[in-house]
């Protein structure tokens, strides 16, 4: 028969001490000199990027360099009156800089003459697109960088001739 002698609660409340002593984090030590902060003349500094810098036109960049620009213009016109309107858009890229001729545009209208839940436009960059997405459907326009199709163009499916 195995005999259980219960301990004295002094013992047990003495190891639970000593087990979660070890658990707790010790705090650091204070510094030994004096406190130092960093100034605008200190090697450490680094300068950034003005944050209110507007984004331009970059045509040497790559089309991640002007999706700023791109982003801007799209959010733009989509604040103004003519939010679904995919000239308004072609119109706004080209007055910055952005080639017209490298643009794809969606129809404003469905096949049955509604108005287009979504539409889309893009600028050809080299290998990639610049392409904006706007409508109804949506919310917030939408600007995006990705890789350009194979046939020249950034766009699938029926895109509507920008000859103005």
């Amino acid at each position: 028969m195995i005999r259980l002698t219960p301990r004295p609660a002094a013992v047990v409340a003495a190891a639970a001490v000593l087990v979660l002593a070890g658990c707790t984090p010790t705090p650091p030590a204070a510094p030994s000199g004096p406190a130092t902060t960093p100034t605008a003349s200190s090697s450490s500094a680094v300068a950034s990027p003005a944050p209110d810098a507007a984004p331009s036109l970059r045509p040497e960049g790559s089309a991640a360099d002007n999706l700023p620009l791109f982003a801007q213009i799209v959010s733009a016109v989509w604040s103004g009156p003519e939010q679904v309107s995919g000239r308004a858009y072609v119109d706004a890229l080209a007055a910055a800089g952005f080639d017209k001729a490298a643009m794809q545009l969606t129809p404003d209208d469905t096949t049955i003459g509604n108005p287009a839940e979504s539409i889309e436009f893009s600028v050809r960059w080299g290998e990639e697109c610049l392409v904006g997405q706007v409508g109804p459907s949506i919310g917030a326009p939408v600007a995006t960088v990705l890789p350009g199709l194979s046939t020249g163009g950034c766009l699938i499916g029926q895109t509507r001739a920008i000859d103005w």
